[in-house]
């Protein structure tokens, strides 16, 4: 699957309803922004089963804000509508695709149970 471009009302959408999502949060004007565009993309034609979406943070503040970006390129990553990575940066292209490879094996049971025992720890 390409890469899609997305926009604050299809996010939630995209994000309930696919295992593995991986978001770039970019811009027309950044550099390694354009840098990083045909690497995302390739990694995304050998993972078909993983939606690769690009967020413009020029045309969508609302969905970088409520990521709290501050630098573009940044790379987030949900599993099970779950998120679980998240790095300003632009990736290699070996990382991107050693990214997807952990995605697929995270037992999300171990990490949601991770997140239940920092919540307790926390006295929430």
């Amino acid at each position: 699957m390409a890469t899609k471009d997305i926009s604050e009302p299809e996010f939630v959408d995209i994000i309930d309803n696919n295992n593995i999502v991986i978001l770039d949060f970019w811009a027309e004007w950044c550099g390694p922004c354009k840098a990083y565009g045909p690497v995302y993309e390739r990694v995304s034609e050998e993972f078909p089963d993983v939606v690769f979406a690009k967020i413009n943070t020029e045309v969508e503040p609302e969905l970088g804000r409520m990521f709290n970006i501050r630098s573009i390129p940044t790379t987030v990553a949900f599993k099970e509508q779950v998120g679980v990575f998240m790095q300003p940066g632009a990736l290699p292209e070996d990382a991107l695709r050693d990214l997807v490879v952990m995605l697929k094996d995270l037992d999300m049971d171990e990490v949601r149970q991770e997140m239940k025992s920092k919540k307790n720890e926390s006295g929430e």
